[in-house]
């Protein structure tokens, strides 16, 4: 095979990679946008409780990502535990068709993000290992616009739906939500299938003896970088509370629907270009633009002082999950060349997200229940500052 054919096939893996996403993220973004509200308003759930929840479900799948990424590192092998991760998803979600209480809620939200564990650290590997060193930003930038682009059409489904299920009606009931669900079935079974026929296996480079499950022996910037990450995460609590905060400041299920289709477009229209980005002037200097971003984005939702203004905002915060979101992952890979334990490193990535996940959204579900919803997002614009200052001056890049 020649050089260029191999580059073509690399980035037919990551369009199928992109793609699987895309179907995926149209389930979850059906299935899982309202959850937040399906238990506040239909549940009565209490919003420290959804806190739990949210928090709960992802850390307690943590673990996972940093097992399977070794494991893909062990095996030589992504796509088996791809594959895996997004089957579980894909069989969980429809569940909640049944719910009544929070508890299944927990029990099929955790199902669903155990998935979630399973794959992310070996596809974010697999699709390194796809792409070329030179444009690595790009490919990954691909991946997270296809990505978005399926929550863009999975929330233009939830406002068709919710529009023809309750027209304006401001809470949403819980027939309008079981319609959803069953609209998140079938993408989620289209991406099992694009991933088990069109992605190939790339096997990373033999290691240089037997890999170890270890967070030792790593470079000195991916360990700063993990402190800041854990940091920002710190304050950055489930976006369920940004969806409650849009409520409370009068915007009815419809406008809420319509306000994260235009955020999704946002972030889906500048991942690519943020990624290519990265790719000439470096991922430092966009990680940070995303963090300042984000920042000041959560200063103005403490701000703000009605619905309009917070759709304003939603919308702008679009701009820090294209700056980061897919800089961050070619970061790793940049600074973690080894791509036998490539795997390991991402798992360790999502393994300092998720450890922190569970008290940043305990903790912001406190702040909103025992001073008010704007202390929230003050601490959150505090954290995010802190991590940039700390990545700022403790990770340096060849030449940036």
């Amino acid at each position: 095979m020649s050089a260029s054919s191999g580059r073509r096939a690399d980035l037919r893996n990551v369009i199928a990679l992109g793609l699987v996403s895309f179907l995926t993220d149209i389930s979850s973004e059906v299935s899982l946008t309202f959850l937040p509200l399906f238990l506040s308003e239909v549940l009565g759930t209490a919003s420290a409780l959804i806190g739990v929840i949210e928090g709960l479900a992802e850390s307690t799948a943590t673990l996972l990502k940093l097992f399977s990424g070794w494991l893909s590192d062990r095996l030589g092998r992504r796509k088996v535990l791809t594959l895996l991760g997004y089957g579980l998803s894909a069989l969980s979600k429809p569940f909640l068709y049944l719910a009544d209480a929070w508890g299944p809620v927990l029990v099929i939200r955790f199902a669903d993000r155990v998935g979630k564990g399973v794959r992310t650290a070996p596809r974010d590997a697999l699709v390194a290992d796809s792409a070329a060193e030179e444009g690595r930003g790009r490919a990954f930038g691909l991946h997270r616009a296809l990505d978005t682009a399926g929550a863009v059409w999975g929330t233009g489904i939830i406002a068709i739906v919710v529009y023809l299920s309750q027209q304006m009606g401001a809470a949403l009931n819980r027939s309008t939500y079981q319609r959803l669900v069953l609209w998140g079935i079938l993408p989620g079974f289209l991406a099992l299938l694009i991933l088990a026929l069109f992605v190939r296996e790339v096997r990373p480079a033999a290691p240089n003896g037997r890999l170890r499950l270890s967070l030792r022996g790593f470079d000195r910037r991916f360990y700063i970088f993990l402190i800041a990450l854990v940091l920002f995460t710190l304050g950055n609590s489930s976006d369920a509370f940004l969806l409650l905060r849009a409520r409370t400041l009068g915007l009815t299920t419809l406008q809420v629907a319509l306000m994260v289709v235009a955020f999704n477009i946002v972030y889906s229209l500048l991942s690519m270009p943020a990624g290519s980005l990265s790719d000439r002037v470096g991922r430092r200097r966009v990680i940070l633009i995303g963090w300042t971003a984000y920042g000041l984005i959560y200063l103005g939702f403490a701000l703000a002082g009605n619905g309009l203004q917070m759709g304003v905002l939603y919308i702008l915060y679009g701009l820090y999950y294209a700056a980061f979101e897919g800089t961050s992952r070619a970061l790793v890979a940049d600074i973690v060349p080894d791509s036998a334990r490539r795997g390991t490193a991402y798992g360790v990535y999502h393994l300092a997200v998720g450890i922190t996940a569970f008290p940043a959204s305990v903790l912001a579900g406190l702040l909103w229940d025992l001073f008010s919803p704007a202390a929230a997002f003050y601490f959150g614009a505090g954290m995010a500052l802190l991590a940039a200052v700390v990545f700022g001056l403790g990770v340096r890049l060849p030449g940036r």
